[in-house]
């Protein structure tokens, strides 16, 4: 059950309107890696968890956090449109300031929305649930989570710099302090089930005498130049310290060149004499 409390978890108010950068607070609401995508990957992977306890509670609490940041995010959104100069172009040429910002304006916050926060990026694109990720294993799920709180801290401290409203910068400072506290709690989460699960390669349960140890941990040069050699992941002990990482600076296959069979003549593919065919011969035109 969910239970909404009227006042917000934290200030949402702008000093003044600025329809383009309500246009590229967009971003972090519903972006990729925005407020609705992570509110909604915590919650599902809550939901998943098999039995309750504290990993479940985690998720829980985070997820709905989230959804508060959903609607802050969309308070500060309806506010810097709040206001906001909307007119025809001979307005706009008019006042050059207007025209700016009519030009940068999203015009799908005046003709969609109503002046207010759509489920959408700052380019227009709709949010999709294909950005979310909730598998069931839950140490590959805090992964994915940690990335998610790294990539949008960094999208929330470039708008931070992008703007000089002090309403704007107050709230984000806020949501980029709740990140450093998402990304240090994802990470104690993955450390801690690690630790349980005596190991860090996903999934840690599956038998180890069925995949091809001797190139478990070997890095292949496939790319112009050396320099991948010089690091950790080519020689010492594995992380997962059940190998020892060596370098191979000239692979070599281990398969012959592949040779597929003809298609059956029902499947309609390209004659095998016409795929011999010599294609410096162009034969002239049969019309």
């Amino acid at each position: 059950m969910f239970y909404h409390v009227k006042e917000l978890q934290y200030h949402a108010k702008p000093d003044r309107p600025d329809p383009l950068f309500a246009k590229q607070l967009q971003e972090v609401l519903g972006g990729q890696f925005g407020e609705i995508s992570v509110a909604l990957q915590y919650l599902f992977q809550g939901w998943s968890v098999r039995g309750n306890g504290k990993y479940k509670d985690l998720l829980m609490d985070t997820g709905t956090e989230e959804l508060a940041h959903i609607e802050m995010l969309a308070t500060m959104i309806a506010r810097l449109l709040d206001g906001a100069p909307i007119g025809d172009l001979e307005t706009a040429a008019k006042d050059p300031i207007i025209g700016a910002i009519l030009g940068g304006m999203n015009p799908q916050h005046a003709i969609v929305s109503g002046l207010g926060a759509m489920p959408a990026d700052s380019v227009g694109n709709r949010w999709t649930a294909d950005y979310i990720i909730a598998s069931g294993n839950l140490l590959a799920d805090f992964r994915a989570n940690l990335n998610a709180e790294s990539q949008g801290r960094l999208q929330v401290v470039r708008l931070y710099e992008a703007t000089n409203d002090r309403g704007v910068k107050d709230m984000l400072s806020w949501l980029i302090a709740r990140d450093t506290m998402h990304q240090n709690q994802w990470i104690a989460a993955i450390k801690e089930l690690e630790a349980a699960e005596c190991g860090i390669v996903v999934p840690t349960t599956f038998p180890k005498d069925l995949e091809k140890r001797e190139v478990a941990y070997t890095l292949f040069n496939f790319s112009q130049g050396n320099q991948s050699a010089e690091g950790r992941w080519a020689h010492g002990t594995s992380m997962d310290c059940e190998g020892t990482f060596n370098y191979v600076e000239h692979p070599i296959p281990f398969a012959n060149k592949p040779k597929l069979n003809p298609a059956p003549p029902y499947i309609y593919d390209t004659p095998p004499n016409a795929l011999k065919a010599n294609p410096g011969n162009i034969p002239p035109s049969m019309c």
